[in-house]
């Protein structure tokens, strides 16, 4: 009775204060304080009225992430933190909306994709998508990991991120990017004509769809859903007009392979980035067409005779809803539904660029959020630059100098929004803090890197790096630090230093199967440069070889000559 007696007393005492006070509005009514914003809001900018802080840092290649309902984090790695897992889980304990409690699990798992759907933890490889059950209140799924659809190991070359989103309806619909740039008869190299058809439609370049809830399936019981995508790592079903989204990535190389037809400067600015409204049945175009934004159209592409003016058979062909400049490497795509941000934001798309490193002599672009208003699925106005600055001040010859790369984005369930890094593992919480709220962050003022012209170079060396500059710097980088995952560094590797007669066949024969460096797997096909005479092939391994900190010896014209007899009385 005396407990009765104490919990009477308290009720009476809190319903004097409603009386005194009035009827107060619920605690749920109430805005939620917001945890303060970091100083430089994690290295990057914002529009006014908006914050960031930096969830967790230096968690390995941060690919995707996904947010389950009661705010723990999932994110994907694009390769296995060493000793601990594929995936990561977050969980903030302490309410200051940063992580303190970490878990890798899914050990020597790596991939693109991770999203939380019916209770379950979905997630992709480049041949798989699987799937674990959560479990209430626990932050790691169940360990049993069941394949929900298996891919040909074919698909793990070339484009072969498997990213993938819901319909709410069951099905699932997953990415199949294509092996090539462009299904050249050569693969990548100047001159070559296209494929005819191209022989990896339909079941590459395309969007799938499956079952969401079948075990065991392969493309056997699936089917292709939109086609001629060259390729898309952002993609996401829009429930308001209950369509499905992508981001295409735009063919590259059109000065470098065409260069009677197409200048540097175009080749850097073309094709447009494609965001797409994908409908059963369509067919986008690639290899045959891309987008050029300046003329409003799809243009035939030159391997199929196009000239940059004539559409031919890419006359009719579905155009994007909306275009972004070249090169920008779209990889992620998301419709705002929270409440956090301001009305004009709700079911806008956001899109993060990952950066690109097919521009030629220029300076790499993208590496930023981009924001499009949108109404019943349609675009009402012109992208905007949402959140910038992840690259630093420096100016970026090569992606590997970027500070951080934006890749992921996922909505929290207080409607904030989430971003993951992919060259460090950095995770941002971005918040609105209102309306003349004060938050503001500084723009990074950038600093143009003097890069070595040549001028302080002679002999062998200066006339390496001319070979270099024309046929080897638009891959390599003027920096000869490569592109992740596609194209090898030139600094720092035994292929380069090490055995002469390798590199110098490297460069006769080219290289088609992917190779390792430290550790990174490195995929993008090299066509042979047998066309150079042996001169310049001395000349340019002898550059790369003295160059990026590289130390080894010359390699003379009598040793590649050599080499080339040898391939010459074999063939």
């Amino acid at each position: 009775m005396k407990l009765r007696t104490t919990y009477f007393c308290q009720f009476l005492a809190l319903a004097a204060v409603l009386f005194i006070h009035g009827c107060a509005a619920p605690v749920a009514d109430q805005k939620p304080i917001l945890p303060d914003p970091d100083g430089d809001h994690g290295g990057i900018q914002l529009p006014d009225d908006f914050g960031a802080l930096v969830v967790a840092d230096t968690l390995g290649r941060a690919r995707h992430l996904a947010v389950n309902g009661n705010g723990d984090v999932y994110v994907r790695l694009g390769r296995a933190k060493k000793d601990l897992g594929g995936l990561v889980a977050l969980r903030d304990t302490s309410g200051d909306g940063r992580a303190n409690i970490t878990s890798y699990f899914a050990e020597n798992s790596s991939g693109t994709e991770v999203k939380i759907h019916n209770n379950y933890l979905y997630f992709s490889s480049t041949t798989n998508v699987m799937r674990s059950a959560m479990r209430a209140g626990e932050m790691i799924p169940d360990g049993k990991v069941d394949t929900l659809i298996t891919f040909p190991d074919s698909t793990a070359t070339g484009h072969s991120s498997k990213s993938f989103t819901f319909d709410g309806q069951g099905n699932i619909y997953v990415n199949i990017g294509s092996k090539s740039n462009a299904c050249q008869e050569e693969a990548r190299s100047p001159g070559s004509k296209g494929k005819d058809p191209c022989p990896e439609l339909p079941v590459r370049a395309a969007i799938w769809k499956f079952d969401a809830n079948q075990l065991g399936q392969t493309v056997e019981d699936g089917s292709p859903y939109g086609i001629g995508i060259r390729n898309t790592v952002g993609l996401a079903w829009n429930f308001v007009d209950d369509k499905l989204y992508a981001v295409q990535h735009g063919r590259d190389d059109l000065h470098r392979f065409w260069p009677d037809l197409y200048t540097d400067e175009q080749s850097r600015d073309m094709p447009a980035e494609e965001f797409l409204r994908v409908e059963e049945g369509d067919d986008f175009g690639w290899p045959y067409c891309f987008y050029d934004q300046f003329q409003g159209k799809k243009i035939l592409c030159p391997e199929y005779g196009g000239d940059g003016k004539t559409q031919g058979r890419c006359e009719g062909v579905k155009a994007p809803v909306a275009a972004f400049p070249g090169h920008w490497g779209p990889n992620d795509l998301m419709f705002y539904q929270g409440d956090m941000f301001p009305e004009r934001y709700k079911n806008g798309a956001f899109i993060a660029f990952h950066g690109s490193w097919n521009r030629l002599n220029f300076e790499q672009a993208g590496f930023k959020i981009a924001f499009l208003p949108m109404k019943d699925g349609q675009p009402t106005g012109e992208y905007e630059i949402f959140a910038d600055g992840f690259t630093g001040p420096q100016q970026i010859i090569s992606t590997r100098d970027a500070t951080f790369r934006p890749c992921g984005l996922a909505e929290g369930p207080d409607g904030s929004l989430y971003v993951a890094d992919s060259q460090k593992g950095r995770i941002w919480r971005i918040y609105y803090y209102g309306e003349g709220s004060g938050v503001k962050s500084e723009a990074v003022e950038k600093v143009v890197a003097s890069a070595d012209d040549g001028e302080n170079l002679t002999g062998a060396m200066a006339a390496g790096k001319t070979v270099y500059d024309t046929y080897c710097k638009v891959c390599h980088m003027a920096n000869g630090g490569g592109v992740p995952n596609l194209n090898p560094p030139l600094k720092g590797t035994d292929w380069v230093t090490g055995d002469k007669k390798r590199l110098i066949n490297v460069i006769l024969k080219g290289l088609s199967d992917p190779i390792e460096i430290n550790g990174e797997s490195f995929q993008n096909a090299m066509a042979a440069h047998d066309f150079l005479s042996d001169e310049q092939i001395s000349n340019v391994l002898t550059f790369i070889r003295g160059s990026f900190g590289n130390e080894a010896s010359e390699i003379t014209v009598a040793e590649v000559a050599a080499e080339r007899a040898l391939l010459d009385s074999a063939n």
